[in-house]
């Protein structure tokens, strides 16, 4: 089968779907995904959103961000993101993007903000602990209602047109069918998402294999940082195989706190992840265990409900109810740092050929990335994208 289409963009994440929503209406955009829409890890994303909360807190959230990459960080991409944060919170808030709220000193009500490991002030929206569902799903929502996309599931890219080395579409395969199609576009947007699916302990959907990054390696495309993969430090430990179930750094940033076998606190829960993460190794070395124990039991019950009701629930359908005692918790793989090479608009060093969200490298996270700032980023670099895309015109 052939298609011809103005914009081809393979993944339907946040960075995808943001990509469509600003794209000109009179191009043809097709869309296709590994699995079904929801399946991306955009869904997945628990704990919130990043937001500059006035000019007064730019300094520390640049610091905050530098600091937790290492400062390998490209500062010129933390700048773009940190400046556009207000407008995309603006933005998702036009989609019907919903966050929680408090009561303000005017008994009127205002965005509430949480705070997260490595940040030095509560920054961050969210929405119970699905902010990525809430946010995904308005995202697709929007997209299915116009008429110039087409959205394939269950369709696997398996290979970049490419002439005079330029970019010129994807080939794909239908999964059930193994139909062959060949879509030939004017631009291509990868937006594939991450490689949790090498590792056998991930927070990422199994399918997530960084085909990208294959296709970028076959073609010589320009890559950086590939050894830049962050260990998420609390996922709720199982025997079972299958993907691990994060537990939001949010829960920390409320007050839980880490504990060994005989329930000692031994370390400071709202660290970077790389820090936390070395912690409960050491932890688990020394004691020779399999995972340490996370308490939530001083954060009141109430709250436990309202803002991490998804957590609860799942961690009862285990046995074990957070309000009243710990839950075992290991590291385990979650994000990946490095990626395609961009620049600024999200441009790879193929002409024709840009990638968007965890899949592509621009220098905003360094070595390791700052909680919460990923949706961000992949909303802010997108939109970009779609913009560079745009003024080619």
């Amino acid at each position: 089968m052939m298609i011809n289409t103005d914009v081809v963009i393979v993944g339907t994440g946040v960075a995808g779907l943001f990509a469509a929503l600003h794209l000109p209406r009179d191009q043809k955009i097709v869309m296709i995904t590994k699995a079904d829409l929801e399946s991306s890890d955009s869904f997945l994303a628990q704990g919130g959103i990043c937001v500059l909360r006035d000019e007064n807190d730019y300094e520390s959230f640049m610091e905050d961000t530098l600091k937790a990459g290492h400062y390998e960080n490209r500062k010129e991409s933390v700048d773009i993101m940190i400046r556009d944060s207000q407008s995309v919170i603006a933005e998702l808030l036009t989609y019907g993007v919903q966050f929680h709220k408090e009561l303000g000193a005017d008994g009127k009500e205002t965005l509430a903000y949480t705070r997260e490991g490595g940040h030095s002030k509560a920054r961050i929206l969210y929405y119970e602990d699905i902010t990525g569902k809430e946010i995904t799903s308005r995202l697709l929502t929007a997209v299915k209602a116009l008429p110039n996309v087409t959205l394939y599931e269950y369709t696997t890219m398996t290979d970049l047109l490419v002439e005079d080395n330029t970019c010129c579409g994807v080939l794909a395969i239908q999964n059930d069918s193994k139909e062959e199609i060949m879509i030939r576009a004017h631009d291509t947007i990868l937006a594939t998402g991450g490689i949790g699916g090498l590792y056998e302990h991930s927070t990422n959907f199994p399918h997530l294999t960084g085909d990208a990054i294959t296709l970028a390696k076959k073609y010589d495309i320009a890559l950086e940082h590939l050894d830049y993969v962050q260990i998420h430090p609390t996922t709720l430990y199982s025997d079972k195989p299958g993907r691990r179930f994060l537990i939001s750094e949010s829960l920390r940033g409320e007050g839980a706190v880490l504990l060994n076998s005989k329930m000692e606190r031994f370390t400071d829960e709202v660290q970077p992840r790389d820090v936390v993460t070395k912690a409960i190794h050491a932890e688990m070395a020394r004691e020779g265990s399999q995972h340490v124990w996370l308490s939530a039991v001083n954060i009141p019950a109430e709250e436990i409900h309202s803002h991490f009701p998804n957590i609860y629930e799942h961690c009862l359908n285990e046995g074990y109810d957070i309000t009243k005692e710990p839950i075992p918790v290991v590291p385990a793989q979650h994000y990946f740092m490095g990626g395609i090479w961009v620049d600024s608009d999200s441009r790879t060093s193929m002409p024709n050929l840009y990638a968007v969200g965890e899949t592509s490298c621009n220098g905003v996270h360094g070595a390791n990335r700052l909680a919460s700032n990923s949706l961000l980023e992949s909303l802010v670099f997108a939109r970009r994208a779609a913009k560079a895309i745009q003024n080619k015109e």
